[in-house]
């Protein structure tokens, strides 16, 4: 299938401007050039009801956190909550990175998103991101009623990096190392570390995200290639995955990460768990952060909102 046209003009627009492929720099060269990107990028931000920062402690100290509350929701109702982590290979992205799409999701499921500025790579290479991820889910739940979050209805999701550890999370809260969660969504996640599937052959050039970038993150997020066999890095290398909550899978068609993603949502579902897989197929990685030029990731993120609040709604 051809490229939607919008993701022909992004690819296009970052040619012109010369930008060079995330793998020739260094991670701080990454993070500026990317957050110059987003400005670019990204489509205005829609007004919520609020929008708080706040910490949370951690492993190693304090979790910086933002707390959304969707517009049109009231002041002293408990909402149901999405702990929302951002994508950007454990490497890149941040609070601002994600704001958007977080307002988004809080507006169109009528909840509570709090998001997650966990520890990243280099600096802290993998389990920390996991730790953080962790923590704030448990103070999350812990303290439900000061945040006005309804304590039965917390989900986890997130965007590639995002994705993974929010899969990690669900895994982490049906074996009882983490709070109890009843839906994960998982947008175009990273599940296995080992980039050995097909589409990192077909994704070589030209995109946002190719093998090369995809073994850049790797590499900073795993340094150690015995750990990356480990579930809590590569979800889908999981004995099994019975038991774990609700799913929502969306994988793109121009991305390396389509054919772990593609099987990670068959998994969940030959393990009996309820999943909705939806495929983009003329879209690339990283699409949903660029909805000034991709139509097409206002619908995808309302989708995953709409899929979230059926879900809360007893669907």
């Amino acid at each position: 299938m051809p490229l939607d046209p919008g993701a022909v003009t992004v690819l296009n627009l970052i040619k012109e401007l010369g930008r060079p492929p995330i793998q020739d720099l260094t991670p701080a060269e990454a993070r500026e050039a990317t957050a110059k990107s987003r400005a670019v990028l990204a489509p205005e931000p829609e007004e919520v009801a609020e929008l708080e920062d706040l910490t949370c402690p951690g492993p190693l100290g304090e979790i910086r956190l933002r707390r959304y509350r969707g517009a049109g929701t009231l002041a002293g109702e408990a909402l149901p909550c999405l702990l929302y982590l951002h994508g950007g290979g454990w490497v890149i992205g941040d609070l601002d990175s994600h704001d958007q799409p977080c307002r988004l999701l809080a507006n169109a499921a009528r909840c509570c998103v709090i998001a997650v500025d966990y520890r990243m790579a280099p600096d802290h290479v993998y389990p920390a991101a996991v730790e953080d991820c962790a923590a704030a889910l448990r103070f999350v739940a812990e303290n439900a009623g000061t945040l006005r979050v309804d304590p039965s209805r917390i989900a986890v999701g997130g965007d590639s990096a995002g994705g993974n550890l929010a899969a990690v999370l669900a895994i982490m809260a049906r074996d009882g190392s983490a709070p109890k969660i009843g839906f994960q969504m998982l947008l175009y996640p990273a599940t296995d570390m080992a980039g050995e599937r097909p589409a990192y052959q077909r994704f070589t050039e030209g995109l946002i995200l190719t093998d090369k970038t995809m073994r850049w993150f790797i590499n900073y997020y795993t340094p150690d290639p015995a750990r990356r066999v480990e579930w809590q890095a590569s979800p889908l290398r999981v004995p099994s995955l019975k038991g774990v909550a609700t799913a929502y899978v969306m994988t793109a068609g121009y991305d390396p990460l389509v054919d772990e993603g593609m099987e990670y949502a068959k998994r969940l579902e030959a393990d009996g768990v309820r999943v909705t897989h939806v495929h983009m197929a003329d879209q690339i990685h990283a699409f949903l952060t660029m909805g000034k030029f991709i139509p097409a990731a206002d619908l995808a993120l309302r989708q995953a909102a709409l899929a979230l609040a059926h879900h809360w709604a007893g669907g």
